[in-house]
Protein backbone atom coordinates (compact mmCIF):
# COMPACT_ATOMS: atom_id res chain seq x y z
CA UNK A 1 0.00 0.00 0.00
CA UNK A 2 1.30 3.46 -0.87
CA UNK A 3 2.18 5.80 2.02
CA UNK A 4 -0.27 8.51 0.91
CA UNK A 5 -3.11 6.00 0.75
CA UNK A 6 -2.29 4.79 4.26
CA UNK A 7 -2.22 8.38 5.52
CA UNK A 8 -5.54 9.21 3.84
CA UNK A 9 -7.18 6.11 5.34
CA UNK A 10 -5.88 7.06 8.80
CA UNK A 11 -7.12 10.65 8.53
CA UNK A 12 -10.58 9.66 7.27
CA UNK A 13 -10.85 7.03 10.01
CA UNK A 14 -9.92 9.54 12.72
CA UNK A 15 -12.47 12.03 11.40
CA UNK A 16 -15.16 9.33 11.32
CA UNK A 17 -14.36 8.25 14.89
CA UNK A 18 -14.55 11.84 16.16
CA UNK A 19 -17.95 12.27 14.49
CA UNK A 20 -19.10 8.99 16.05
CA UNK A 21 -17.91 10.15 19.48
CA UNK A 22 -19.79 13.42 19.07
CA UNK A 23 -22.96 11.50 18.22
CA UNK A 24 -22.61 9.02 21.09
CA UNK A 25 -21.52 11.52 23.75
CA UNK A 26 -23.73 14.39 22.61
CA UNK A 27 -20.93 16.92 22.29
CA UNK A 28 -22.08 20.38 21.29
CA UNK A 29 -19.96 22.17 18.69
CA UNK A 30 -20.09 25.96 18.49
CA UNK A 31 -18.14 27.83 15.82
CA UNK A 32 -18.15 31.62 16.07
CA UNK A 33 -21.38 31.54 18.05
CA UNK A 34 -23.19 29.19 15.66
CA UNK A 35 -24.26 25.79 16.98
CA UNK A 36 -23.45 23.06 14.47
CA UNK A 37 -26.42 20.68 14.19
CA UNK A 38 -26.01 17.02 15.06
CA UNK A 39 -27.03 15.93 11.56
CA UNK A 40 -23.73 17.36 10.33
CA UNK A 41 -21.92 14.66 12.33
CA UNK A 42 -24.13 11.94 10.87
CA UNK A 43 -23.24 13.22 7.41
CA UNK A 44 -19.56 13.51 8.34
CA UNK A 45 -19.53 9.98 9.73
CA UNK A 46 -21.08 8.54 6.58
CA UNK A 47 -18.78 10.46 4.22
CA UNK A 48 -15.50 10.04 6.13
CA UNK A 49 -16.22 6.42 7.06
CA UNK A 50 -17.27 5.63 3.51
CA UNK A 51 -14.14 7.18 2.04
CA UNK A 52 -11.91 5.30 4.50
CA UNK A 53 -13.68 2.04 3.67
CA UNK A 54 -13.48 2.58 -0.09
CA UNK A 55 -9.81 3.59 0.03
CA UNK A 56 -8.97 0.52 2.10
CA UNK A 57 -10.88 -1.75 -0.27
CA UNK A 58 -9.27 -0.19 -3.35
CA UNK A 59 -5.75 -0.52 -1.95
CA UNK A 60 -6.00 -4.30 -1.59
Amino acid sequence: MKPFTTLAIAIFTIVAVVHLLRILLGWEVIIQGVVIPMWASYLGLIIAGGLAFLLRRESR
